[in-house]
């Protein structure tokens, strides 16, 4: 009797990578609020705060690729818990930072531990959970990536207002040491497999693009759109990119593994789920901005009227279970996606004479279909990826999110600067217009209803194997099997037996 009443590790885990997940996704988003204050502690620029934020960016971005192939080679756990010290370990170091160089350093430092924890993290949660469990287990480790936007800032405000930008930092301590004797006492050990040899042109090839991609993105965040700097970095990733592409579709073992694009239920989450993903990271950067420019809010009075974001989110998580259980993924994707679209639209109408209740209800229904569109999307994305291609995908998943989500921002200010060349004003955040706003999210809420071009290609029944509970065995597309080079099958030491026959199915 006893022993029936107890809680299977299985169920705990989604709870604590979700935990890993709030730590370093608020983390992200808190340290940008104390921006000058940094700048002003180390006698700097506040522009030049940003070389740090960005070197932990690319940090991300050249070290995710290897994740998986690590967490092979080594184990989960293991992998997993020396990510949580040295992104603790990190954050000490930023906090403790007395001037730029150092910040710096402690900023790539933690950006090591970073690229390794959310996509093991993942990981570790499709590995050891029941293909009936996984909508739960993936909603629950989503609602930190749609949370912590929403929380960073205030948070942030908060605690360098009336404590110091060191603690912005400190803040990952406990959560860390938590997090590390959670996983440790939690996580099977397992043993590293025997995984693949290391792709070694495909790490450079790919690392490198994603360097290149990232430090675009960031050029053109800060205003730069001078054709003889974008130019050449444009050229150069489409290059590299291309490049890597190329090698891990000709090599036989390779570290960016784009198997699962054959499958529709992942590629639509890669291609459509991008443009989503896209939009929705441009209203955290636009939102603030539009209330605080155009409105003339105070920063406290914006942050507390986003938070209506953060509540639909939240209040979205208790049903996403049950909606997909009750509904197909390709009619939840449509449905949500649309009123997605629409709530976006409806930002284009908000004017400062609109009444505050009517405001927080539409950032209320923005942020429930953002999270039912982010549950359901990072759900379908695993949902027939055979056991011996889930680390692959897994990456490719990762460094897609990572970057079509850090796009986000660039996205909204280039959109929002095209808003007021229309409008013809000068530039500046000082002087954008609120017209210029409204034209912003008439755009991006068009541009939203693109991505649903890619759901609709999807079959009626894909991803029914995890509403039901019941896998189904149906083979990749024909012309994909055809066109398929031959990939190694890792071996699977570190899945529970029950897990480790799990079918393909090609929607």
């Amino acid at each position: 009797m006893k022993s029936s009443s107890r809680i299977s590790p299985a169920a705990i885990i989604p709870y604590i990578v979700a935990g890993t997940f709030f730590m370093e996704n608020l983390d992200s988003t808190i340290v940008v609020t104390a921006i000058p204050q940094i700048a002003d502690s180390f006698g700097v620029a506040p522009v030049n705060v940003n070389i740090g934020i960005s070197a932990y960016i690319l940090t991300l971005a050249v070290l995710i690729p290897v994740s998986g192939w690590i967490a092979d080679r080594l184990g989960s756990r293991l992998v997993y818990t020396s990510a949580i010290t040295i992104f603790t370990a990190g954050s000490i170091l930023c906090g403790l930072s007395q001037n730029l160089p150092f910040f710096i350093f402690a900023e790539i430092f933690q950006g090591i531990g970073g690229a390794m924890m959310v996509p093991v993290g993942r990981l570790v949660v499709l590995r050891t959970t029941q293909k009936q469990d996984l909508i739960r287990a993936i909603a629950t480790i989503t609602w930190p990536g749609l949370i912590a936007p929403i929380l960073g800032p205030p948070v942030g405000g908060f605690i360098t207002t009336y404590f110091s930008w060191h603690w912005i930092f400190f803040l990952n301590v406990p959560l860390g040491v938590v997090a590390f004797f959670f996983v440790f006492k939690v996580i099977p050990k397992g043993h590293g497999a025997n995984p693949k040899p290391f792709d070694l042109p495909g790490f450079l090839l790919t690392g490198l693009a994603c360097f290149a991609f990232m430090f675009l993105l960031d050029l053109i965040s800060r205003g730069e759109f001078a054709l003889t700097t974008l130019l050449p970095w444009v050229a150069g990733t489409f290059v590299v990119g291309a490049l890597a592409i190329w090698h891990s579709r000709r090599t036989p073992h390779p570290l960016l593994d784009l198997w699962a694009l054959r499958l529709r239920s992942f590629s639509v989450t890669i291609l459509g789920g991008s443009i989503f993903r896209l939009c929705i990271g441009s209203l955290p950067f636009l939102l603030p901005l539009l209330f605080q420019i155009g409105f003339g809010y105070s920063p406290f009075e914006s942050g507390a009227l986003v938070l209506a974001v953060f509540a639909g989110n939240f209040i979205m998580k208790i049903f996403t279970t049950a909606i997909l259980r009750r509904f197909s993924f390709k009619k939840t994707l449509i449905v949500n996606g649309v009123l997605n679209g629409f709530a976006i639209l409806g930002c284009a109408l908000i004017q400062p004479d609109t009444p505050i209740f009517i405001t927080a209800l539409l950032l209320f229904i923005s942020g429930l279909t953002r999270s039912m569109q982010f549950t359901a999307l990072n759900t379908l994305a695993f949902s027939d990826v055979p056991s011996e291609h889930l680390s692959g995908a897994n990456s490719l998943s990762s460094i897609v999110q990572q970057m079509t989500l850090g796009m986000g921002i660039a996205f909204g200010g280039a959109l929002l600067r095209v808003g007021e060349w229309i409008n013809g004003d000068p530039g500046g955040n000082s002087s954008i217009s609120v017209s210029a706003f409204h034209l912003t999210f008439l755009a991006i809420g068009l541009i939203s209803f693109t991505g649903l071009f890619d759901v609709f290609k999807l079959k009626p029944d894909a991803g029914d194997a995890l509403r039901q509970g019941r896998p189904k065995a149906v083979a990749p597309a024909p012309q994909a099997v055809a066109s398929s080079t031959t990939s190694s099958v890792k071996t699977q030491a570190d899945l529970p037996e029950a897990q480790k026959n799990v079918s393909v199915d090609a929607n």
